[in-house]
């Protein structure tokens, strides 16, 4: 049976080496250490450890791979193929060659368009009509490897980063498992990747998460969700530093400034964003409260909210 070393993170690979596991022979499962998380620091496990140890899989978690003993482990192996999925490290050059068949890369874009370790977030913060799923050759150089195969995905407005996730994470699954006989047998062929449509996807740094709130609202919304449900984009709302966590984009306009109250009832607060722009705020999470609906918001410490106010400045 061939044998595979996986490596993967999140739970974007987690179907990914449940499949593997029923038709190939895992040997091995490689993912990041465990973290602490929380304003308790509470050790987590990565979704892919947890799935490994329901498999009765081994796992490795070295802080950094390259010139460790976990590497010396992996490549005494001698795995037919690697496979890895959001494993968020690089792989040193002697361990891609010391895959006998191939190491292949489940990449969450439609490359050579967002090259990185953010794709899907920035295919939703972007606006992109589609995105997709990517079986790559690995390489030395950032997911610049041939490419095997591709699927593609169309995005809506009711797309968030988690959603996406999600259905890449099956797509990519189903793609490498129907490409992967060919692979093996040495008959699927690769696709160069065009240098001149590269583009990059670096992880989003934490001012990235300050929502700039002068961009026109379909943006802005486009950031929300891009941001959501992972850490949540905020601004300053009254003060007091608030995630938006669900917003709508509306039709109307308004010669008010950015950040201003455009309309306020009971159950609705439509804010001034970018271009005369507006957008009605949904849900959102002042800091140290739990996440809340507007109106029970506006029932709450948005109370003395009225029409008018400049409720939303910089940092």
């Amino acid at each position: 049976m061939t044998s595979v070393i996986f490596l993967g993170t999140p739970e974007f690979a987690v179907p990914i080496l449940d499949a593997l596991n029923t038709e190939y022979d895992v040997k091995l499962v490689i993912t990041q250490p465990d973290r602490k998380v929380g304003r308790k620091q509470v050790l987590h496990q990565s979704p892919v450890k947890q799935a490994a140890e329901r498999l009765n899989l081994p796992v490795l978690q070295p802080e950094k791979l390259s010139g460790s003993p976990e590497l010396d482990q992996a490549i005494a192996l001698q795995p037919d193929l690697l496979i890895t999925a959001a494993y968020g490290q690089f792989l040193p050059t002697k361990f891609l060659n010391a895959a006998k068949i191939a190491a292949l890369n489940v990449h969450g874009s439609l490359l050579p368009k967002y090259r990185g370790g953010a794709p899907i977030q920035y295919s939703v913060i972007n606006g992109d009509a589609e995105t997709g799923v990517t079986i790559m050759e690995m390489v030395k150089a950032m997911d610049a490897g041939d490419m095997y195969a591709q699927s593609r995905l169309p995005l809506t407005r009711d797309d968030d980063t988690g959603t996406v996730f999600e259905k890449l994470s099956t797509m990519g699954r189903d793609l490498l498992m129907a490409t992967l006989p060919d692979i093996i047998a040495g008959t699927e062929t690769k696709t160069p990747q065009d240098p001149d449509r590269v583009t990059f996807s670096p992880t989003l740094t934490k001012a990235q998460e300050h929502l700039d709130i002068n961009l026109p609202a379909d943006q802005l919304d486009n950031w929300v969700r891009g941001l959501r449900p992972a850490v949540g984009g905020w601004v300053m709302l009254n003060g007091v530093r608030t995630k938006l966590w669900a917003i709508t984009p509306l039709t109307e306009t308004t010669t008010q400034p950015a950040g201003s109250v455009v309309l306020r009832e009971k159950k609705q607060l439509h804010v001034a964003a970018g271009n005369g722009t507006v957008f009605a705020v949904n849900q959102l999470q002042p800091a140290g409260k739990a996440i809340q609906p507007i109106a029970a918001y506006l029932n709450g410490a948005g109370k003395q909210i009225t029409q008018g106010d400049q409720i939303i400045g910089e940092a």
